[in-house]
């Protein structure tokens, strides 16, 4: 990829990256109680990978 870049482009590249973030650590024993121990991962709403899923940008 270029390293000259639209606004546009930079926009959703931005919004994309956000969503391969994993859920914050304080989230797991809100939803599942204190005793419950999950990966962070297991309550991200949207997973995205860098090969498996495409952005249109």
């Amino acid at each position: 990829m270029g390293s000259i870049k639209s606004a546009v482009k930079k926009k959703r590249l931005i919004s994309a990256k956000k969503h391969t973030r994993w859920a914050p650590f304080w989230l797991i024993p809100k939803i599942f109680g204190k005793g419950r121990r999950l990966h962070p991962a297991r309550i991200t709403a949207k997973k995205r990978n860098w090969k498996r899923d495409k952005i249109r940008a």
